[in-house]
């Protein structure tokens, strides 16, 4: 029987509640979770902005939990199809904020986008944390 393989990717800063929910859904999809932190510079490019937390903490972080198997860095969005490929991804699972973006991998992997959780933004998190300093 062959294992079957989840992959995602995300910046995963400032790690909330919204995070470890999408995380843990990926996971019960599939026998393994790769996750694909998004590296500094990549964050810089699709955000404006380098991460609060570092790369090296980031991955620490999401290496931590029980529901990931694996961690790597993510360098570019245009390389998901060579990641999903180097990890012989099943599925590739992202937030729905994400819709429709990514399904062009439908030929690689099924793709599933989950529900964000309601409330809950790593931005909005930044911007009240500022807010309060």
């Amino acid at each position: 029987m062959n294992e079957r393989t989840v992959i995602t990717f995300g910046t995963f800063d400032v790690f909330h509640v919204g995070h470890v929910r999408i995380l843990e859904r990926a996971a019960s999809l599939g026998d393994r979770l790769v996750v694909g932190v998004s590296a500094d510079a990549l964050n810089v490019r699709k955000k404006g902005r380098a991460p609060v937390f570092s790369q090296e903490e980031r991955i620490e972080i999401v290496s931590a939990l029980r529901c990931v198997d694996e961690v790597f860095v993510e360098e570019s969005l245009e390389l998901k199809g060579d990641y999903i490929r180097k990890f012989e991804a099943d599925v590739l699972t992202m937030g729905d904020d994400w819709k429709g973006r990514f399904d062009e991998f439908s030929s690689l992997c099924e793709v599933v986008y989950f529900p964000r959780t309601p409330s809950v933004s790593t931005t909005a998190l930044i911007e009240h944390i500022a807010s309060i300093t």
